[in-house]
């Protein structure tokens, strides 16, 4: 069975895995421990507190064993943070190709959204790691293959996966500072009514400067463009737009 550690860059030094091993630690009982339960207790403090409460210490204490006991499964945070984001690319799945490229590619950009939408720290983590884990690089793979009927050179098929994947990365940062705002709003105790209030008199003072007609506009049609409800909407006409253009450049 292929060991998808062998494909990490060289840039990223990831301790080889080792097999489950059992470590006793005073006052807890013994047991058994793998590098795919640290990974997935880290990424479910993560989803549960965000991104800065993933530290190793309690990691060890969610799991029930001692710190040290991490170290010799995970080299350090650094490499736990590459692991975790890797299984967040592995989420998006490995869906059959059906040939119609368009549904394939719409179908593969659906699915890197909602895995990046179910790991909001996701996002936080990934300007400062490298890019092409395992599971990434089978992902990459994969939509190259969904391309390979078009008749594209390897340049040309690279930057459409590369704009699509931006896009995809792009709504989601913009979705999650929608949920933030309502959040905030939440925690601050704001009800309906206050937050409406806010946004008309917001509105208002818009209007009377005189500058913003346009954006006054927006207010007075009733378009809130942070909608909840809308979200998949607009993520939708954004990829439609998206993949308009590419069809648009085929040879």
């Amino acid at each position: 069975m292929t060991d998808l550690d062998d494909f990490w860059p060289p840039s990223v030094a990831v301790a080889p895995r080792r097999a489950a091993s059992a470590r006793t630690q005073h006052g807890r009982r013994e047991k058994v421990l793998s590098r795919d339960e640290i990974v997935l207790a880290a990424m479910a403090l993560a989803d549960a507190e965000g991104a800065s409460a993933v530290n190793m210490r309690r990691i060890a204490k969610e799991i029930g064993v001692g710190a040290m006991s991490l170290y010799w499964h995970v080299t350090d945070k650094e490499q736990l943070l590459d692991l975790m984001l890797d299984v967040v690319e592995g989420e998006a799945g490995t869906a059959e190709i059906s040939g119609n490229w368009r549904d394939d590619v719409g179908r593969m950009a659906r699915r890197r959204r909602r895995a990046l939408l179910r790991h909001p720290w996701a996002v936080d983590f990934m300007s400062g790691r490298p890019p092409f884990g395992p599971n990434a690089l089978l992902q990459i793979e994969r939509s190259l293959s969904a391309l390979d009927g078009l008749d594209l050179d390897t340049r040309t098929a690279v930057q459409i996966l590369m704009t699509i994947d931006t896009y995809v990365t792009g709504s989601v940062l913009n979705e999650l500072r929608e949920i933030r705002v309502v959040q905030t709003h939440a925690q601050a105790g704001l009800t309906n009514i206050d937050i409406a209030a806010g946004i008309q008199d917001w509105r208002d003072r818009l209007d009377r400067s005189g500058l913003f007609v346009r954006v006054v506009r927006v207010f007075d049609d009733g378009i809130d463009p942070d909608a909840a409800e809308t979200r998949d909407e607009r993520f939708e006409f954004g990829l439609d737009c998206l993949l308009d253009g590419v069809t648009a450049r085929l040879p």
